[in-house]
């Protein structure tokens, strides 16, 4: 059984903004995978399916980024989810837009919602795909919770699309052929 996490914060005022690509991407694999995000449990919302024959439950937390590691705790208990099968999909200043980082574990730089899932895991080895959001422009607060451009947007398309073809291939290849296919992936306009 795997579990994907996509970071983000419930509600319409943050919607589409960098700090939400990760519920952006579960949104994406829900069509993709043909699945309903329509359970509320575990301080969030989730659904599963199938990918290739596994089990995968698709959860995007409500407690806001900075308490993410709750509603992972809550689940990951609940179902006997080892840390190597946790998959978390979050935003990435330190990549450019149109860009992904697929790493199996390491520090939080400076994310308050990954900080928050480490400090409830008590490790930081769990894999992960990095979305690129480009660096601040501005405040970083208001960088991160501020929409893409139009220019952006069309790259984010591209972006989001490998980072739900990158689920796949962690669930049914492992991380390591997913590093290999994804971390080398530059969205083209």
């Amino acid at each position: 059984m795997y579990l994907v996490v996509g970071l983000g914060n419930p509600g319409d005022k943050y919607d589409k903004t960098r700090h939400n690509v990760g519920f952006d991407i579960v949104d994406l694999c829900e069509k993709k995978y043909n699945f309903n995000i329509n359970r509320t449990k575990f301080k969030g919302m989730y659904g599963e399916t199938n990918i290739a024959g596994e089990k995968v439950i698709f959860l995007k937390p409500q407690t806001y980024m900075n308490l993410s590691g709750e509603s992972v705790r809550s689940i990951i208990d609940f179902y006997k989810i080892p840390n190597e099968n946790i998959i978390v999909i979050y935003d990435d200043i330190s990549l450019e837009v149109g860009r992904l980082r697929i790493k199996t574990k390491g520090s939080a730089g400076g994310h308050n919602g990954i900080k928050n899932i480490i400090a409830h895991l008590g490790t930081d080895v769990f894999p992960r795909i990095k979305v690129g959001v480009g660096e601040p422009t501005c405040d970083l607060v208001d960088y991160v919770l501020g929409r893409f451009t139009a220019e952006e947007d069309a790259l984010l398309e591209k972006s989001f699309e490998a980072a739900a073809e990158a689920v796949k291939v962690m669930v049914t290849q492992g991380p390591n052929e997913a590093m290999n296919k994804f971390n080398s992936f530059k969205a083209e306009k």
